[in-house]
């Protein structure tokens, strides 16, 4: 990737044309750009521009449901936005002060807004912390029966199939992080006995590290299961791929 812009500059010159041809409104890159990148694309061609994580951001906030998940996506967006404050605000004037009664320059609004995020920042992931202790005392909690986690690619099927095993009502859909909540159902398995079964959040190439970090509490169950069932999309002409997604994600949480 070239420093400046990502693309190379003839490569910038084909998107100008391509955004031109197709009356695009909005460019999205399939990598992470960084703060200085995606503010010299949308300078030079003239259209927001969003990452990947910031699609991966909007579709997890949109899923979200229940008081962690929300807490757990706002503490992502607040982490992957506050680098980036400089390409949306543009209200930089002064204020708080001036350069009247020797108070010196005054505060930038930039400032301002980063203060704000960092102390909101601070409040969730105390609030965080709590639920993630919660978790852990209901996960050691448990009478000894052993626990099963379903692992694997976002949308590979390990809903279906925990709807399948324990008859629970978990919501199945075919599309990307239908589920951001962990589940634990009892699973009676056939000449064994009675296990606990969670579902997880799917995991994804290229997964942010501050939505790894945000959702540490919910991958909990994963981290503390007796035994991983690692659920892969057999279909799909990048099984391999995935496969060794899932296995970098768990080796990072």
């Amino acid at each position: 990737p070239h420093p400046a812009h990502c693309l190379g500059t003839g490569k910038l010159e084909e998107l100008k044309l391509l955004i031109e041809a197709t009356d695009a409104e909005l460019v999205v890159f399939d990598n992470n750009l960084t703060p200085s990148q995606g503010r010299a694309l949308e300078q030079a061609i003239e259209k927001p521009i969003v990452d990947r994580s910031e699609v991966i951001l909007d579709i997890f906030a949109t899923h979200a449901q229940t008081h962690e998940a929300m807490l757990q996506v706002e503490l992502a967006q607040l982490m992957y936005f506050r680098t980036r404050l400089k390409r949306m605000w543009t209200h930089l004037e002064r204020i708080g002060g001036g350069i009247s009664a020797g108070r010196g320059p005054g505060e930038k609004q930039l400032e301002t807004d980063r203060r704000l995020i960092d102390r909101r920042i601070s409040d969730l992931k105390q609030r965080l912390a709590t639920v993630e202790k919660r978790r852990e005392r209901t996960v050691f909690g448990r009478d000894k029966q052993p626990t099963v986690s379903l692992v694997g690619y976002t949308n590979a099927g390990k809903s279906t199939l925990m709807r399948r095993l324990t008859g629970a009502d978990v919501l199945v859909q075919d599309k990307l992080f239908a589920t951001l909540d962990t589940r634990t159902r009892r699973w009676a398995v056939p000449g064994y006995g009675e296990a606990l079964l969670s579902d997880t959040v799917g995991f994804v190439r290229n997964l942010p590290h501050h939505l790894v970090a945000s959702f540490r509490s919910t991958l909990e169950e994963a981290r503390h299961a007796d035994l991983l069932l690692h659920v892969v999309d057999a279909r799909n002409p990048e099984a391999e791929k995935q496969i060794e997604t899932c296995y970098q994600v768990l080796e990072e949480i």
